[in-house]
């Protein structure tokens, strides 16, 4: 699997952020390290984010500024935004990984989504982006420590898209507690371990009818590894077991980061999540 990656998205900061350049940075270098290709993500054009964005919204984040505290607005955060959505596409286009920040999915059509009390960091809709850009019968599983609020907000009641969450509860943004129409929520108390978080996966793929799936596209925040600000207790080999279970589904698959805010941890998890799906 190859991984989507440019060092334009480490060019922007906020002091003292956990959403900083450094994980993505770490993770990289460690993954170069294994041995991995890497690969430029494709340019985003406004039509693609216009796909799944207001109007409005999209010319707010050009226009850039302050955007909320968890959320602040870097000079030329358009264009990294934009870099970041265009790395989804383009891992969806050859069943790769995006490795790019800032992350999506708490973004919704005009921001914030179903009534968060920030953007949680994200800006655009990376996977929705993709998943839009491909218009084939897409399943996204988000296994975010948060619940992928946004990516509810844009695909729920969408015949196309279906949609599963496995998050910690209670977390930020607070949603995600019961499932709707299309969109499978399974809330998950802080220490969960890898055991019953698998079991609990294992549920969510029961209820799905495979036979209108064609493609999987993983919505891969690693901050419900041990530790992490969305703790599940979760281990690195966890991370393999769910890359596992998704390649005996037998679809095509591809990947985008959402959080993860230790560096290391994330390229270990990214590395057993890969090497889950192509064993």
């Amino acid at each position: 699997m190859e991984i989507v990656f440019s060092e334009k998205c480490l060019e922007y900061s906020y002091f003292g952020h956990v959403e900083s350049p450094e994980r993505v940075r770490e993770a990289n270098e460690i993954l170069l390290e294994f041995g991995y290709e890497f690969t430029e993500p494709r340019v985003t054009f406004q039509e693609d984010l216009l796909r799944v964005h207001t109007r409005d919204w999209v010319r707010r984040v050009e226009k850039g500024g302050f955007f909320d505290g968890d959320t602040p607005g870097a000079k030329n955060i358009y264009e990294y935004a934009s870099l970041s959505a265009g790395g989804a596409m383009k891992a969806a286009e050859i069943g790769g990984f995006s490795l790019l920040r800032p992350p999506g999915h708490h973004a919704g059509k005009a921001g914030r989504a179903l009534g968060a009390s920030s953007l949680g960091f994200c800006y655009f809709n990376n996977i929705a982006v993709a998943v839009k850009s491909l218009e084939e019968p897409t399943l996204i599983l988000d296994i975010d420590g948060h619940h992928g609020n946004g990516t509810q907000e844009i695909f729920i009641g969408d015949p196309k898209v279906t949609f599963i969450s496995l998050h910690q509860s209670p977390q930020y943004p607070g949603t995600g507690l019961i499932s709707e129409k299309n969109c499978l929520n399974f809330p998950l108390p802080y220490g969960t371990g890898d055991q019953t978080y698998l079991k609990t996966l294992d549920s969510a793929f029961k209820r799905i009818n495979w036979k209108s799936i064609e493609m999987i596209g993983i919505s891969a925040g690693f901050d419900a590894h041990q530790g992490d600000i969305a703790s599940l207790g979760l281990t690195s080999d966890c991370y393999r077991k769910i890359g596992e279970k998704i390649r005996n589904l037998g679809k095509e698959v591809f990947g985008v980061l959402e959080g993860g805010y230790m560096g290391e941890n994330v390229a270990l998890d990214l590395h057993n999540l890969i090497q889950g799906l192509e064993r």
